[in-house]
């Protein structure tokens, strides 16, 4: 089985698809059910009715104004449950969403950690998953009804067609077996197309999003990348393409034959019933009933069909659904009794003997790393790309387990401790901060959702991140919406339209979201000062100096004189730790950072003779 395939059968979903209806809204599902039977039974009533009065009009004895009653009241119910079966459905399948929506992203929301979201084959089950929408499994779901619809019609013009002549009835009912294997077969290779197309929509979807995205639009015209990704996206696109026209090319030889053969039916039926009429053993109300009996069967049984198809369509969306649901916590959590209180900080942070890797058969990100982070002391992180320090970063925060090891807080393992309690007593700030489409005080307050709505602690948080005043400038102050996305053209230029901001401000306000956690006892700062001119990262390191006085922190950046005043500066390498001390000992040393440090330093020492070039260095001619 492929790592995409749905986990459980067909027959195994449908009864839990069908159930969500009814949980979703019992009264609106009676409603729906009986609107449904009565719709059913109007064509074999209809036709019923029909032949009686046809037979009365040429001289049998019938009430015709019963019968023409009869007729018109069947007209009424026709006419008020097509669209009063519209609405419950529709509001059924609203309803149905609503269910579906909640416990997918509350199971999404369960994972903890970031494994799920680095997997490629859980991201395609994923897009799967959300097409389990109300309208997207309403074949499975208030489809049914139309199903129930579709037996009872069938079953109603069947019975019609079985007082007039038994064997016809049969043949008329065999004739439409063909259809429902054929569509049956179809659903399979539906089926798989789906799941084989799942990456190469992805991927289009990448490309296509890439040509119209405002943070891409720069680089795409700076250099001329348009004409690339619009041709990846149609090579992703014709893909997906050719495998839905050859699967619409086998739709049409696999139901030419069943529906040739159903003509066929019709076509004797009606051949056998006008014989029987000219040899007066069939009333012109009996033709008429054949007629329209052998129509509807037919019309009813390619209805049935082409639903039971839509329905197992839906059934497999509704499998990937089913398996993200269902999925466990990639993080585990201490089961029932196990759990262990996280103390405050006394002590401090110790990685102890920490290997971790992203996966069975990756390369080491960390080996054997063992550190402590003292409490109320400020630990900085140096080393190149790729040293590990940011993995660190996310064993800190839980996001991995590391595969060797364990992380400690006050000697208790983090994976006892439940780990929304850890990450309540943190803040911090991430390298690849967010910006969200968020009003300002929105994007600070979200740091501490307990004060989203106290504007003075959102207002004192962006001052101390120096934000304040190009805050308190924009059009609405706090309640600007920082994005231009919502808006309408005839909206562009009204009180609420959003506006952008610079990379350095958007830094600023990140900071500020992390200021608003000012009352946790660890502080984890990746890049803090990255997108800030050279005064404006003076402000902010002078602020964040004051801010994490006392405060058990720990500081990474590639600008080695921010970290110099840090309590303990640890060099890692190959992800070990290769180095560690005050900047003064380590430059002592003269080791990997005092080297590192020495580069840096020479950018702003007074101009001097330029360092000869390497064949590395050297432009190509």
């Amino acid at each position: 089985m492929s790592r995409t395939a749905p986990p459980a059968g067909l027959a195994r979903r449908a009864p839990v698809a069908a159930g969500l209806a009814w949980r979703a809204g019992p009264a609106t599902a009676v409603a729906c059910l009986v609107a449904t039977v009565a719709g059913g039974l109007v064509p074999a009533t209809a036709a019923l009715l029909t032949k009686r009065l046809l037979d009365g009009l040429t001289g049998e004895r019938v009430d015709l104004a019963a019968t023409v009653a009869g007729l018109v009241g069947v007209g009424l119910v026709a006419a008020v449950v097509s669209p009063v079966s519209v609405f419950l459905q529709g509001d059924l399948d609203r309803r149905v969403d609503h269910v579906l929506q909640d416990r997918l992203y509350r199971a999404v929301n369960r994972f903890a950690g970031l494994a799920r979201f680095e997997d490629p084959a859980f991201l395609d089950r994923l897009r799967l998953a959300e097409q389990a929408s109300g309208a997207g499994l309403a074949p499975a779901t208030t489809g049914m009804f139309e199903l129930v619809r579709n037996l009872v019609t069938v079953g109603g013009l069947l019975a019609a067609l079985a007082s007039l002549n038994l064997v016809l009835a049969g043949v008329v009912l065999v004739a439409s077996a063909p259809a429902l294997l054929a569509e049956l077969a179809l659903s399979r290779h539906r089926r798989r197309l789906l799941t084989e197309t799942s990456t190469a929509m992805r991927r289009r979807a990448f490309y296509s999003s890439l040509l119209s995205d405002l943070q891409a639009a720069k680089e795409v015209r700076l250099f001329g990348l348009g004409d690339f990704l619009h041709g990846r996206m149609l090579v992703e696109l014709r893909s997906i393409q050719d495998r839905e026209r050859r699967l619409d090319l086998r739709m049409v030889v696999t139901q030419s034959g069943p529906a040739l053969l159903g003509a066929g039916v019709a076509g004797l039926g009606l051949a056998w019933a006008v014989r029987e009429a000219a040899a007066g053993r069939l009333t012109p109300g009996g033709v008429t009933v054949l007629v329209a009996a052998v129509a509807g069967v037919q019309g009813a049984l390619a209805g049935l069909v082409a639903q039971l198809g839509g329905a197992t369509e839906a059934l497999t969306v509704f499998g990937y659904f089913l398996d993200v649901t269902a999925m466990p916590d990639d993080l585990p959590e201490p089961g029932p009794g196990a759990a262990r209180r996280l103390p405050p900080l006394r002590h401090g942070i110790e990685l102890r003997d920490v290997w971790f890797r992203y996966g069975p058969g990756q390369p080491w990100v960390l080996r054997g790393v063992s550190l402590t982070i003292p409490r109320g002391r400020a630990v900085a992180l140096v080393g190149r790309n790729g040293a590990g320090k940011s993995t660190l970063v996310k064993l800190l925060c839980r996001f991995y387990d590391p595969d060797r090891g364990a992380v400690l807080w006050d000697g208790v393992d983090l994976r006892d401790v439940p780990v929304a309690e850890l990450r309540r007593r943190m803040g911090v700030l991430f390298q690849d901060f967010m910006s969200y489409d968020l009003t300002a005080a929105e994007n600070v307050g979200v740091g501490d959702l307990e004060r989203l709505a106290d504007r003075a602690a959102v207002e004192a948080a962006g001052r101390r991140a120096g934000a304040h005043d190009a805050v308190a400038g924009l059009r609405r102050g706090y309640d600007t919406l920082l994005s231009r996305i919502f808006f309408t053209e005839g909206e562009q230029d009204g009180d609420r339209t959003g506006v952008t901001l610079s990379g350095g401000q958007w830094q600023r306000l990140a900071l500020a979201r992390t200021f608003m956690r000012d009352r946790r006892e660890l502080l984890i700062l990746d890049e803090p000062s990255a997108g800030l001119d050279a005064e404006a990262e003076r402000r902010v390191h002078r602020q964040l100096r004051r801010f994490r006085a006392g405060r058990t922190s720990l500081l990474i950046s590639h600008r080695l004189g921010a970290l110099r005043d840090a309590d303990l500066l640890v060099v890692l390498g190959g992800g070990a730790v290769v180095e560690q001390g005050t900047h003064a000992e380590l430059v002592a040393a003269g080791g990997e950072y005092a080297r590192l440090f020495g580069l840096q330093a020479e950018g702003y020492l007074a101009a001097g003779p330029e360092p000869e070039l390497t064949s590395a260095d050297r432009p190509a001619r």
